[in-house]
C-alpha cells in the first residue's frame, strides 16, 4: 500500500524542520520538502536546506525559484501603484507568502499530494495566507499545521529533533528576520515595546560609505529598466543592483505599525533600500508625466491593491482588474529619475522625461503664460469663486466670523 504524499512548505527553520521529521517518522508520510524561493535564499542556504531535508526524513527535496514570477505578477504592480502599507511599509513578507503558497500548491497538484503542511503558528498573518491559497488552489487536499494545532513550544520541537538524532542550532534569537527580493523584515527585541526603536545592531546591513552619491533610475512605461545608464533586460537584476547601491548607505529603514489580518495590531522593523528608492523615484516621475486625475484615481485603487495583497486576497478577481488599470496608467511613465544618497537617507533630485508635463507651450508656473491672457485669468478666477461668493452672500453672519 503506497504512502500518502504530503508537501511541506520548507524554509529550513525550526517549525518546518520539526514538521518534516514528525510527518515522516510518526505519520509515515512520503514527505516532499519544498522551498519556494522569492529571492531571499543564498545558494549556501538552499544547499543546507536540501541536505537537512533528507536528514530529517524527506523522500524528496525541491527548490522552486519563483523570483521572476513574484516580480512580474506582484512587485511590478506595487511599483506602478507606489504601494506602501499605511504609507510606510513596502509589503515585503506579505506579498512573498502569496507566491510561495501558490508555487507550493502547484507542486502539490503536480504530484497528486494528499496533504500540504506549513509551520505557521496561530498568532500571525502567514497562517491565513498559506491556508487560503491552499484551500482555493488545492480543494480537498488536507492542510496540516502541527505547530499551530499542537500549540507547540520551541523547546518541545527542539527536544523532539534532538531525540531523533537531528541536531541544529535553533537557539531562540533576539530578532527574527525574513529576507526577500522586496526587503527584509525584522521582528522581536525592542519591536515588542511600543516605546522603543531598533538599535543599529538589529539591522543586517550597515553603512559602509560616507559622503554623497547620486543614482539614476530609469523607467520605461513604469517598468524599471536601467540603473546609472546601464540597461537591464531582467528587472529583478535591476532591483538587486539598486539594493547593492542603497544598502551601502543603509537607506530604506523604518518601523511599520499596522492592522493584521486576524485583527490585532502588529509592529515590524524593516530595511528595504531598493524598494524605497524605486517607489520614491517612480512616484516622482509620475508627478511629471500623469494628469492630476490619473494620479488621484490611481492612488485610490493602489491603496486597495496593497490592502488586498497584504490581507491574502491576491486571488480575488478584482485584483486583475486593478492591475489592468495600473498598467494602463503607465503608458507615459518613461524617463530617468536622479536620487541623492547619503548614510541613512536619500532625496529625490530631478527627472528627465520625454513626457514631462512641466515643460509645455501654455505657461511656466510662476513665470509667464502664453495659453491665456490676463483678462481670461481674472475671468477664470471670478467664475471659480462663484460658489463661495453665493454662499457667503446668503450667510453674512458666517462671513462676519471670518
Amino acid at each position: 500500500m503506497s504512502k500518502k504524499k504530503v508537501v511541506v512548505a520548507f524554509s529550513g527553520g525550526l517549525d518546518t524542520s520539526y514538521t518534516v521529521m514528525y510527518l515522516a517518522k510518526e505519520k509515515g508520510y512520503e514527505v516532499h520538502a519544498v522551498c519556494a524561493d522569492t529571492g531571499g535564499f543564498s545558494p549556501a542556504q538552499l544547499k543546507a536546506n536540501e541536505e537537512n531535508a533528507y536528514k530529517l526524513g524527506a523522500t524528496k527535496y525541491v527548490t522552486l525559484d519563483v523570483t521572476s514570477e513574484y516580480y512580474s505578477k506582484s512587485i511590478r504592480y506595487m511599483i506602478f501603484g507606489n504601494v506602501l502599507r499605511n504609507g510606510t511599509y513596502p509589503i515585503s513578507v506579505s506579498s512573498e507568502r502569496i507566491f510561495q503558497g501558490m508555487a507550493i500548491a502547484r507542486y502539490a497538484r503536480e504530484i497528486g499530494a494528499d496533504a500540504i503542511a506549513h509551520g505557521s503558528t496561530g498568532a500571525g498573518n502567514d497562517q491565513v495566507r498559506f491556508d487560503m491559497t491552499f484551500l482555493v488552489m488545492c480543494p480537498g487536499v488536507e492542510i496540516i499545521t502541527l505547530t499551530r494545532d499542537g500549540n507547540l513550544s520551541r523547546k518541545e520541537e527542539v527536544d523532539y529533533l534532538n531525540a531523533h538524532g537531528f541536531s541544529a542550532d535553533f537557539a531562540k534569537l533576539k530578532y527574527s528576520y525574513n529576507v526577500g527580493l522586496w526587503g527584509t523584515s525584522i521582528c522581536g527585541g525592542e519591536i515588542l515595546d511600543s516605546r522603543q526603536g531598533l538599535p543599529e545592531s538589529a539591522f543586517l546591513k550597515h553603512p559602509v560609505k560616507d559622503g554623497e552619491e547620486t543614482v539614476a533610475i530609469g523607467f520605461n512605461k513604469g517598468e524599471l529598466c536601467s540603473v546609472n545608464g546601464v540597461a537591464f533586460d531582467n528587472p529583478v537584476k535591476a532591483v538587486q543592483e539598486l539594493e547593492r547601491i542603497g544598502s551601502a548607505y543603509a537607506v530604506g529603514r523604518d518601523i511599520h505599525v499596522g492592522d493584521t489580518i486576524i485583527g490585532i495590531k502588529g509592529r515590524v522593523g524593516f530595511e528595504a533600500a531598493a524598494p524605497m528608492m524605486i517607489i520614491a523615484a517612480h512616484k516622482l516621475l509620475e508627478k511629471f508625466t500623469l494628469s492630476k486625475w490619473q494620479q488621484y484615481w490611481k492612488g485610490q485603487v493602489s491603496e486597495w491593491y496593497g490592502m488586498f495583497l497584504h490581507e491574502s486576497q491576491y486571488l480575488e478577481p478584482v485584483m486583475r482588474d486593478i492591475e489592468a488599470m495600473l498598467e494602463s496608467s503607465q503608458r507615459n511613465v518613461t524617463g530617468t529619475v536622479t536620487l541623492k544618497l547619503r548614510p541613512y537617507s536619500f532625496e529625490t533630485v530631478g527627472v528627465d522625461s520625454p513626457n514631462d508635463l512641466v515643460k509645455n507651450k501654455l505657461g511656466e508656473y510662476g513665470e509667464g503664460a502664453t495659453g491665456w491672457t490676463s483678462d481670461e485669468a481674472k475671468g477664470f478666477i471670478k467664475v471659480s469663486s462663484t460658489p463661495l461668493r453665493a454662499y457667503y452672500l446668503s450667510h453674512p453672519d458666517e462671513m462676519a466670523e471670518l
